[in-house]
């Protein structure tokens, strides 16, 4: 069943986008292929793939018990207090903290979390900052 309600709800968001994308007008400069067709080329792909889904749905999935459904809900939070905090923190300090708490949850022993999420976080920092020159948003700390 979630199958079926999952294909249906794709299927009106392709309508909604198509009907977005045809709604979109096309100046005098325009190319060849028009400002239309890409949008119209995703909602296309969207529809097919939701109506086989809602067509041809899966045998009913097992959900996870109610305590893996908490740590989903508490990776999401996390990921949305990243998105919060990464202006005043900066992006080290934020992404250590997201990574090493992601990590931990995906299993990692404690230490090896902090670890990885200090790795992670310097690594990104190292190479889209440093030698991309990418800017990233600073924290307390100017980095």
């Amino acid at each position: 069943m979630s199958d079926r309600i999952f294909g249906v709800v794709g299927l009106l968001l392709a309508i909604g986008f198509a009907i977005s994308a045809l709604a979109i007008e096309e100046s005098f400069l325009s190319d060849a292929v028009g400002p239309k067709a890409f949008p119209l080329i995703i909602a296309a792909i969207l529809g097919v793939s939701s109506a086989v889904i809602a067509l041809r749905p899966d045998a009913e999935p097992e959900w996870p018990a109610l305590g893996r459904l908490v740590e989903i809900a508490a990776a999401v939070v996390v990921m949305i207090l990243y998105a919060e905090l990464l202006p005043e923190l900066g992006f080290v300090i934020a992404t250590a903290f997201a990574a090493a708490y992601l990590a931990w949850r995906l299993g990692s022993g404690p230490i090896e979390s902090v670890l990885v999420g200090v790795g992670t976080s310097v690594g990104i920092y190292v190479i889209f900052h440093l030698v991309l020159g990418l800017s990233l948003a600073k924290g307390p700390l100017g980095f």
